[in-house]
């Protein structure tokens, strides 16, 4: 889409263009599925980035070869826009067709004007302000980010060009080499964009991974350069780890079910179906025009969902997807890869609980299942190691009862094996973070021994029979900094002492929810002390209704 006075033509160009930018991103799509660790840890911002794009080129497919009139830019944009929208799912395609509408809205508004430097400029700019548009907490570090650094790349670029518009008489050759030139720059910003990432979004630092579609965003424009060029698309590089530990941000990980539709009909207003939407549950997008809307949100009850827009229009292209069920997928499929990998040291840890055995899992550990009682045999253990890919092995026991069950497993051990005698598994988890699959098993006991010496570890539980010194009774509240009793009685009074005394001074606090917890997230949350970041996860363990780690 390039010359107005010679549409049909112009249609194949652009076609070409998003044809080899779809062509690049299914090349890599599987590499930006692992690395989606924002805002859920579901493995699929490859494939809705995907989806959106191949929404865009059926359209062009569909559209091609038709005669158009005089106004043929404008019934491609409208037509792109509007397939982008229908064709989004997840966050990431909601957000990229957000991107594509934006970029053609601005190249529909500009009657008569070649596609030239200018002009994608100011296409950029429309882009990255109705991408941030769509969101109502834009989240930095993210594909949103990555579209704004593109936008003021091209700006502060167009300012430097010798050439910044193109006449009538430009040929198709004159045109696309200088389309490729801002393109280049607009990827070279992107790229710096993705690096700074993890600067900008803990999750991703603590995760050691870029951004996913940030990351898929580099690859479109990758793509576009190629077909520009008529060569292959530019090398990219990011920072990746295997597998990572998914911590939630700006989400809630309870929420099981990625839900998306369409509505159509007259009138539609986006941001009134916003607050009963977010009544149900999180990540909610709702986009579009009055007369179409694409809605996308994490909840419990889809059908509560499609319930918001009864009288107002017609649903359509209902979508739901299990998000357990994908993290889970993701987890295996980065465990399985780090199998077959040449990473030196791989990780055995013991771990009770569905929510805190897949927190481990995402980081590609090998879970050995401490039952009720945290107690599991040497053998156990034992087979845990020797099922453990990699040449060597560090084992965290999780509590101060398998220790020894675990340095035996390890002298047993075939390949070496090392062990951190850490004493509960939240200590462990963070304790993670020094951890390097490319080093051996000494030095990853060392510094991950380090780490754990660093933490306060502590817990919440029911008393597991009554005091002898008479402080509390048979299921009142006990609570623990270190192997110290610091608090008890009821739950509300013995949970804020103990993180009064375990996060005082600190900066983060990861709390696991265990199984029966008898007071919820918003409730923990309000009541750490000031100054102190909160990792809240639901960790379903029996016996601590709270386990606590401070750093």
């Amino acid at each position: 889409m390039y010359k107005h006075d010679v549409p049909d033509e112009s249609l194949v160009r652009f076609r070409r263009v998003v044809a080899a930018a779809l062509a690049e991103l299914e090349n890599r799509r599987q590499e930006v599925n692992d690395l989606n660790v924002f805002p859920v840890a579901d493995g699929d911002t490859g494939d809705n980035m995907a989806l959106t794009m191949r929404a865009v080129l059926d359209e062009l497919n569909r559209m091609n070869g038709q005669p158009l009139d005089q106004h043929g830019r404008d019934e491609i944009v409208a037509a792109v826009a509007r397939a982008a929208l229908l064709g989004a799912r997840g966050n990431s395609g909601v957000i990229l067709s957000q991107i594509v509408r934006g970029a053609a809205e601005e190249l529909a508004s500009r009657h008569g004007e070649l596609v030239d430097p200018v002009l994608v400029s100011a296409a950029f700019a429309r882009a990255a302000d109705a991408a941030y548009a769509s969101v109502r907490d834009p989240a930095e570090g993210t594909m949103l980010t990555t579209v704004r650094a593109m936008a003021r790349r091209v700006a502060h670029d167009l300012a430097h060009m010798d050439t910044q518009r193109l006449g009538p008489g430009a040929s198709a050759a004159e045109q696309d080499e200088l389309l490729a030139e801002v393109l280049q720059n607009a990827l070279e910003a992107g790229k710096e964009a993705v690096d700074r990432g993890p600067e900008q979004l803990a999750i991703l630092r603590e995760s050691g991974v870029v951004d996913a579609g940030a990351y898929g965003l580099t690859v479109i424009v990758a793509g576009c350069l190629a077909a520009l060029r008529g060569s292959a698309a530019p090398e990219l590089e990011h920072h990746y780890a295997p597998a990572a530990l998914h911590r939630p941000e700006h989400e809630s990980s309870s929420f099981r079910y990625c839900t998306n539709f369409a509505v159509t009909g007259a009138g539609l207003d986006a941001g009134s179906f916003v607050p009963g939407l977010e009544a149900m549950g999180d990540s909610v997008l709702v986009v579009g025009d009055d007369r179409t809307l694409r809605v996308h949100l994490h909840t419990d009850d889809p059908e509560r969902a499609v319930a918001v827009f009864d009288g107002a229009g017609e649903v359509s292209r209902f979508d739901v997807a299990d998000m357990h069920d994908q993290v889970a997928e993701r987890s295996a499929r980065l465990m399985e890869r780090a199998r077959v990998t040449d990473a030196t040291c791989t990780v055995v840890a013991v771990a009770s609980g569905p929510g805190v055995r897949r927190l481990y899992e995402e980081l590609g550990v090998l879970v050995v299942d401490g039952g009720a009682t945290m107690n599991p045999s040497t053998y156990e253990l034992l087979a845990g190691v020797h099922a453990a890919g990699g040449d060597e092995v560090l084992v965290l026991p999780n509590s101060p009862n398998v220790i020894l069950a675990a340095e035996r497993a390890a002298e047993l051990s075939d390949k070496p094996a090392r062990v951190v005698p850490t004493t509960a598994p939240q200590e462990g988890l963070a304790a993670l973070l020094a951890f390097d699959p490319s080093a051996g098993s000494d030095a990853n006991a060392d510094a991950v021994g380090r780490a754990a010496e660093a933490l306060r570890v502590g817990g919440v539980a029911p008393a597991a029979r009554d005091d002898a010194r008479g402080r509390f009774h048979r299921g009142e509240a006990v609570g623990y900094f270190g192997g110290d009793l610091v608090a008890w009685g009821d739950p509300e009074r013995t949970l804020a002492a103990t993180l009064e005394q375990l996060a005082g001074g600190t900066e983060l606090l990861t709390c696991l929810a265990g199984d029966g917890a008898p007071l919820d997230r918003e409730w923990v949350e309000a009541h750490v002390p000031d100054g102190v970041e909160v990792e809240y996860h639901e960790g379903g363990q029996p016996a601590w209704w709270w386990l606590l780690c401070a750093e």
